[in-house]
């Protein structure tokens, strides 16, 4: 009987999986288990495998996931980057709202970042998100500005980057991880994928730490799989938070009701107009979900 180790799954391609142990990067291959169970690896699960006579490595266990998104396929992450431009296209609030409402019910911790600030002012967008306890850069690729503090966020972590077509993003990936970009480059020639044919998703290392590379992971992933029950959804706003529970009705919705605390401290501008109309837009959304719909994200 070999002995079980652990490590991090970095990909998983064809039926293998690739598992950082230490130095070493193990081709592993999933037991029947995790067929008959209906349960796929992860990039970043943290696994126990074994290493078989002849190198062979299997996968024994999936160790407990602190989170996941379905699609892209990743678990574990610590950061997620909502990247939005100031200009060209224009800010989509309800957007970037329902992005960062989805990672802090998914217990991961949303950086927001604004690109294209030479192109417009952002006083606006600092206005709203400033203010939240949120990270937030407004960052420009033409000028650098803001890039070495925004490199600093990736430090010793695992993260990923979302946004959608035209925001700059990857010309953001391209100014912070240069390596990052080259090597992916070079996977998609050696696969020979079209640049919009979706790949697998890899996490690479940076800065101590790990980024997916998650081609093709826009914002609308995240609202097509990505649901929540509406009781769920004030978790989403954290400036919500000081007045939770001392509406004058104990199942106050927050869109409507006499005596809301939330809509009270709206009305008084101690939360964003904006931001409370995202959360009216996505509470509709999302009040006739039905159990079964949510089962299909959560039971991974």
């Amino acid at each position: 009987m070999q002995a079980e180790r652990t490590g991090l799954v970095l990909k998983g391609i064809g039926g293998f999986y690739y598992v950082q142990d230490g130095e070493n990067l193990i081709s592993c291959r999933a037991r029947g288990k995790f067929r008959k169970d209906r349960v796929s690896p992860y990039a970043g699960d943290h696994v126990r495998f074994t290493v078989d006579e002849n190198g062979e490595g299997y996968l024994a266990e999936i160790l407990p996931r602190r989170n996941f998104l379905v699609r892209p396929p990743l678990a574990n992450l610590d950061k997620l980057f909502v990247i939005s431009s100031v200009s060209d296209p224009q800010p989509s609030t309800l957007i970037i709202d329902k992005t960062i409402a989805a990672a802090e019910l998914k217990n991961i911790e949303p950086v927001l970042v604004f690109t294209k600030t030479d192109l417009e002012d952002a006083s606006v967008l600092r206005e709203i998100y400033g203010g939240i306890g949120l990270r937030t850069y407004f960052v420009s690729a033409e000028s650098s500005e803001g890039m070495d503090a925004l490199r600093a966020e990736l430090a010793g972590c695992i993260s990923a980057f979302t946004g959608n077509s035209g925001v700059g993003k990857s010309t953001l990936l391209n100014r912070l991880m240069p390596q990052l970009v080259l090597e992916t480059g070079e996977i998609s020639r050696k696969l020979g994928r079209g640049r919009h044919t979706t790949r697998h998703v890899e996490l690479y290392p940076v800065e101590n730490g790990y980024v997916a590379d998650t081609p093709g992971f826009s914002t609308l992933d995240i609202e097509r799989y990505e649901l929540f029950r509406k009781e769920e959804l004030p978790g989403g706003f954290r400036e919500f938070e000081p007045y939770l529970g001392q509406c004058r009705f104990s199942s106050c919705s927050h869109t409507c009701e006499k005596g809301c605390a939330v809509l009270a401290a709206a009305q008084a501008g101690k939360i964003a107009r904006s931001r409370l109309e995202s959360y009216i837009a996505m509470y509709n959304e999302v009040k006739d979900i039905r159990e079964w719909q949510l089962s299909k994200t959560r039971n991974v």
